[in-house]
């Protein structure tokens, strides 16, 4: 692994066309942060509420802030203050809530679907024959905007054994745009990781979520 700095030009090199790079940020500091914003990383990713507050506070508006992390109810509030973009909204209950804080902000909170393409009983998020009817009923919470979907895959195996789920959550994705709901735009579909965005862009991924590839090693901390 090279630096902070040679890790995310490396990447942002390789990439295509439309495609953007989230550097998920989860347990590193600021400082850290803010190397891979001077590196050209123009979002930065978290998976929990009270660590994203400690580092926007340093980092602030240098780049854009997507929460990636399974968001608990009485977490909205502060998540609605901070993150431009909430990726994993994996039931109404749960979209309701960000439509309501969202409203009292003064502001519409975009968001994705995050979807269970391993249907694995211990991760979050929609299971696929479930993603249609959990669109159509986020479609019509008033100070959402539903701009597209996410999805993690199993967190193990060879990045090809990744494909079909990435090519799961792309069908649905591509499905969901025949719809034209009112308020819909499918824009953004968020999949891979430091291990499988390269299969992930070949199945149509415009998001990448990588953290140890740009960070390195993570320092394992209890959840916040």
């Amino acid at each position: 692994m090279g630096t902070i700095t040679e890790n995310v030009r490396a990447v942002l090199a390789g990439l295509p066309p439309g495609v953007e790079l989230v550097a998920a940020a989860k347990t590193r500091s600021p400082a850290e942060i803010l190397e891979a914003i001077e590196a050209g990383v123009g979002i930065i990713g978290e998976n929990y509420v009270k660590e994203a507050q400690e580092a926007f506070a340093a980092v602030g508006h240098k780049a854009r802030w997507h929460y990636i992390g399974h968001l608990q109810s009485n977490k909205v509030k502060k998540a609605v203050e901070i993150f431009d973009m909430i990726e994993t909204v994996d039931s109404v209950d749960i979209a309701r809530d960000i439509g309501r804080r969202a409203a009292a902000a003064g502001k519409t909170m975009p968001v994705l679907i995050e979807i269970n393409s391993g249907e694995e009983d211990q991760k979050a998020g929609v299971r696929p024959a479930e993603a249609e009817a959990l669109v159509r009923a986020v479609a019509e919470i008033p100070n959402i905007a539903l701009q597209g979907l996410m999805t993690m895959g199993p967190f193990e195996g060879e990045p090809d054994d990744f494909r079909p789920y990435f090519k799961t959550t792309r069908e649905i994705f591509e499905s969901v745009k025949t719809l034209g709901l009112p308020g819909v735009e499918m824009k953004h579909l968020s999949m891979g990781m430091s291990h499988s965005y390269k299969v992930a862009i070949e199945e149509g991924a415009n998001l990448i979520r990588l953290g140890t590839f740009i960070f390195g090693t993570r320092v394992c901390l209890t959840a916040r």
